[in-house]
């Protein structure tokens, strides 16, 4: 059974599953979308299922990083979602799609539902965005959906930028 959680024109977003941990390992297997990200690849599809297993921010926090599935197809073509970070208390909103999946629109149409979902259905004040100084294309997204350049981070010990927006 699917939890579907948002619709768009073209997309479902539904909570990960273990049934999900072949795509999200060959997602991962790609240095070029993880170029960015600070996270290293899966070793196993094995792997990649005990940390959909474990991931627990649905259930610890009501939302967290959602599968990405193209409707016409039922294709899994990424994830975007929020995460709620431990240490600073915000909501940060995420995504990461397959390469042959880029400049399709899909992060900025998933992550546009998500903000409102943010926004409407969990009263979230503030979503941030962060991205690595060099990654234009998420920057251009997170500036495509709303948010606004706050400040200058550092993630993983490389230059970063801070973007936000508020209810």
């Amino acid at each position: 059974m699917m939890n579907v959680i948002l619709e768009t024109n073209r997309l479902l977003l539904r909570e990960l599953t273990s049934d999900d941990a072949e795509d999200f390992y060959k997602l991962n297997l790609n240095p070029n979308v993880i170029r960015y990200t600070g996270n290293l690849s899966f070793k196993s599809i094995e792997e990649a299922r005990e940390f959909l297993e474990n991931y627990k921010d649905y259930q610890v926090n009501g939302y967290g990083r959602w599968a990405v599935i193209l409707k016409d197809s039922n294709q899994f073509v990424g994830w975007c979602g929020l995460k709620l970070g431990e240490m600073e208390n915000e909501t940060d909103i995420g995504f990461r799609f397959f390469e042959e999946e880029w400049n399709k629109g899909y992060a900025t149409e998933s992550a546009n539902a998500c903000l409102h979902y943010g926004f409407e259905k969990l009263n979230l004040k503030r979503i941030i965005g962060r991205a690595m100084k060099e990654n234009k294309a998420s920057i251009k997204v997170l500036q495509k959906i709303g948010l606004e350049y706050e400040k200058e981070a550092e993630l993983d010990g490389k230059p970063a930028v801070i973007y936000t927006i508020e209810k």
